[in-house]
Parts: C-alpha cells; sequence; structure tokens
C-alpha cells in the first residue's frame, strides 16, 4: 500500500528515499506488540534487506536517481558514527513521560508487562532518521503514527521544519483479522508465483476482496459496490478482476489472463475425476435428448423416469454447471462431462 503511493509520489517527480531501518530493526519496533521484542542478529537484518530490496524494484523505479534513492539508517547509527555522546544529545531532546503516552506501553504498564528501555529508545531511532533525512514528508502505516510523530517533534530541535506525517491503513491479511503478516501465514508476498498470487485473492472474503480494490488498485470501489449490489457484477468474477490486476502489477497482464484462464478451467472440473475414460456415441443430427443420453447411450440412469426425477431435483450437472431442463438437448461435436451424485461420464456426440 505504502509503495503504492510512493509510486505517485514518484511519477510526479518528487525525490523517494526508501530508508532501510537495518540499524532500527536490530532494535525492534514495539508498536502493536504486547511482549518485549526480541533482538534480531546483524546476519537476520540482512537477509531481510536483501528481500525489501528486491520487492520494492516490483513497484518503484528504482534505476531512476534523480527519483529514487536508497539508505540503510546503519550509515548514522555505526559505532564510529553514533556514540555515547551522540545518545545522550538525543535522548535529552525527548521525555519517558512522553514515549510512555503511546498506547502499546500505557496497555503493557497496566497489565504489569515489562517495557525494555531498548524498546524506549526504537520512537527516537526512527525520529532521528527524519533529521538525516531532512525529511519533508514521511509516509507509513497508521501502526507507525506515533514513531513518525516522534520524529516531527525531534525535527525543529535540530534547527529543520517539522516534517509532515502522511499514515496509510493497515492491510488485514487473508483472514480477513490479522494485519498481513508472514509469521501468520496470512500473507501474499510479492514475489510468489502467479498461481499463488491469483489462488490467494481469489480465496478472501466479499468484504476484504472491497478493501483490497480500494488499498491496491485505481478502481472505483463505489461502482463495483453498486454493480455487486445490482447483480450486474457477481463477487466471483469481480474477484477474479482483482486477482489479475494484482498479478498483472508484480508479474504481466498476459501471466493476469493465463491464470485466469487456468482458474476457469480448475474450477469448471473441480470435483471431477482425470480417469473417467470419453465415451463416443454417434448420432444422427447435429443433437441427441439429454434423456436419451443419460438412460439409453451411457445408462447412467436406470429409467427416464428417475432421470426426470434427478434433473428436478437439481442433481445433475454438466461441465460444472447445474441443468435442470429435462428437455435440454446436447450438440455433437463437444465433450460433456456429466456428473450425478457419485456418477460420472464423458461424452462426445459424434454426427454420422
Amino acid at each position: 500500500v505504502l509503495l503504492r503511493k510512493l509510486k505517485h509520489f514518484q511519477q510526479l517527480g518528487h525525490k523517494v528515499i526508501f530508508l532501510i531501518g537495518d540499524a532500527t530493526a536490530m532494535v525492534g519496533d514495539p508498536s502493536g506488540k504486547t511482549t518485549t521484542r526480541k533482538v534480531l542478529t546483524e546476519d537476520e537484518v540482512d537477509a531481510n534487506a536483501k528481500t525489501y530490496e528486491k520487492q520494492v524494484g516490483k513497484i518503484l523505479d528504482v534505476h531512476d536517481r534523480n527519483t529514487f534513492e536508497r539508505k540503510h539508517n546503519r550509515t548514522w547509527f555505526s559505532k564510529d558514527k553514533f556514540g555515547f555522546e551522540q545518545f545522550v544529545e538525543l535522548a535529552q531532546r525527548y521525555t519517558i513521560a512522553r514515549l510512555l503516552e503511546r498506547e502499546d506501553f500505557q496497555n503493557r504498564l497496566k497489565e504489569n508487562k515489562p517495557i525494555s528501555f531498548l524498546e524506549t529508545f526504537y520512537p527516537l531511532m526512527q525520529g532521528y532518521d527524519s533529521v538525516m533525512l531532512k525529511a519533508d514528508v514521511e509516509l507509513g502505516g497508521t501502526d507507525q503514527t506515533f514513531n513518525m510523530l516522534v520524529g516531527r517533534d525531534l525535527q525543529p530541535s535540530y534547527g529543520q521544519e517539522s516534517q509532515i506525517v502522511l499514515t496509510m491503513p493497515i492491510l488485514e491479511g487473508l483472514d480477513g483479522v490479522n494485519k498481513m503478516s508472514k509469521s501468520l501465514g496470512n500473507y501474499v508476498g510479492i514475489n510468489e508465483y502467479p498461481k499463488d498470487i491469483f489462488g490467494k485473492i481469489m480465496s478472501v472474503s466479499d468484504d476484504l476482496m472491497l478493501k483490497y480494490y480500494e488499498l491496491l488498485t485505481d478502481d472505483n470501489v463505489s461502482n463495483i459496490k453498486s454493480e455487486i449490489a445490482s447483480g450486474k457484477l457477481h463477487p466471483k468474477d469481480a474477484k477474479k478482476n482483482l486477482a489479475k490486476i494484482i498479478v498483472s502489477q508484480y508479474h504481466s497482464q498476459e501471466e493476469a489472463d493465463r491464470q485466469a484462464e487456468e482458474f476457469d478451467r480448475a474450477f469448471k472440473d473441480k470435483g471431477f475425476p482425470s480417469d473417467i475414460a470419453l465415451q463416443e456415441i454417434p448420432i444422427t443430427s447435429d443433437k441427441a435428448s439429454l434423456l436419451a443420453v443419460l438412460v439409453d447411450s451411457i445408462k447412467l440412469l436406470p429409467s427416464r423416469g428417475e432421470a426426470k426425477r434427478k434433473i428436478q431435483e437439481g442433481a445433475l450437472e454438466i461441465n460444472g454447471q447445474k441443468v435442470s431442463d429435462i428437455n435440454l438437448e446436447l450438440s455433437s461435436g463437444i465433450e460433456h462431462k456429466i456428473r450425478i451424485g457419485k456418477k460420472f461420464a464423458r461424452v462426445l456426440l459424434k454426427k454420422i
């Protein structure tokens, strides 16, 4: 969500600085956490940073040096540049009372859960990033509001104008409840295979689909809601279109179209055994009575009366679609996949 917004800034010619918080990551952001964060090792941080760099290139133009720059905050938090003197200077510019105002810390205090000093220092470190970058605008999720406002408060004490803080909604994961997270397994990865992305998007609820449309596409969500409500657009078709948009963003339009076709084919054949032999039935005209095929030709049912009853009960499917017309005629030259309960048949009528 954030990268899409940054892309708009970049397209307008603004300089986008993509900051990798490799130093702050070693501390651990306490935002939304109910317990003390585990401190990451330098190797773990480096491994994560490499995946971020690969992902951002799928959305932003990382090769345009006029509008894009990647930086690491380890640059100014290195041992030779940020020693005890700098630590004292930064710490004296903010109060413990202000730091403890954040909701996460208040909740943990009420529940008598520990808060490490390292965690209280994290917002100061992120705020110091804004100082070092001389940021005029900082974008982040709503969970980062407190941290970004600390930066806004710190900048004047360093002789800078306070940055503008823009927040974006948190994207819920596939479960529709928790924040999208790899650790929770409810995520859609930018670097995943097209088939996996498409399938995951198709698995979300209708309500979450609309939120994804709002945050991840440029489509008019109001129009989509209206068309679904009026019956003009089926939710499954809207979801399939969303999946195509997401796949095309991170792969290609051709790949998105291919995945949509494969999904339709798989959905159409869902539950139909792959080992059913094709039966070729000769007929003298272009079409044949459905009842005649079911009873006389393939003997799937014992009588036409039984066949009529099954059809009227809605037990018959042909090519994945329920059939209720007892007078239906099947066309020649087309394969028909027939299912009645646990009985299956593949039929090809051949005109002679």
